[in-house]
């Protein structure tokens, strides 16, 4: 773990040699910690893994699951939720239950891709509800988004929204999904070392 900051002068903060931190204060204290993904240990892992399947358990669930105590799995949990190795916990929904759904995958080329016409782009296709992933990548286009929209009428409105009316949008390629074979969220975790 590294870094803090202590938003009040009148807190003393001792770090031990095992990184635990001891806070003498009278007021609540804010502190933001980075978790290097070598300091994971195999407990560590384990909750991930299980978080990842199943985030709604109960503290207790998760703690038998994972063999240890209710504490320490609420402790190490709020560790990985503090240093930011968890960003949140959300619910899938499903768009098959929802009705019909289309999901489009879609190539942006700018015309001008310096670092600021990037971040405007990303900035504003973000912010639209529909764009559900955008990723900017090389070798070809400029960006991929993957877009969840209800039908070909709100795809139209969508691609004027975002690309007719951006002078700097050069070219735009789109791929509809016809199947969906996976849509996984989960990411690989490396290897637990037991």
């Amino acid at each position: 773990m590294r870094g803090y900051y202590a938003p009040y002068s009148d807190i003393s903060l001792q770090i031990r040699a095992n990184n635990e931190i001891m806070f003498h204060n009278t007021r609540p204290v804010k502190y933001n910690f980075t978790m290097n993904p070598d300091t994971l240990d195999a407990t560590d892992l384990r909750l991930l893994e299980l978080l990842q399947q199943d985030a709604s358990l109960t503290n207790k669930a998760l703690a038998e699951l994972a063999h240890v105590s209710p504490a320490t799995c609420l402790r190490r949990v709020r560790q990985l939720e503090a240093s930011g190795v968890i960003e949140r916990r959300v619910a899938i929904l499903s768009p098959e239950k929802l009705g019909n759904s289309l999901i489009a995958i879609v190539e942006v080329t700018l015309d001008q891709q310096g670092q600021e016409q990037l971040d405007a782009f990303a900035t504003r296709v973000t912010a639209d509800t529909a764009v559900q992933q955008c990723y900017r990548v090389s070798g070809g286009a400029d960006f991929v988004l993957i877009l969840h929209i209800w039908d070909m009428a709100a795809y139209h409105a969508c691609a004027h929204r975002l690309f007719a009316s951006d002078m700097n949008v050069r070219n735009v390629r789109t791929l509809f999904s016809i199947y969906r074979a996976k849509c996984s969220l989960q990411l690989p975790l490396p290897a637990r070392k037991d």
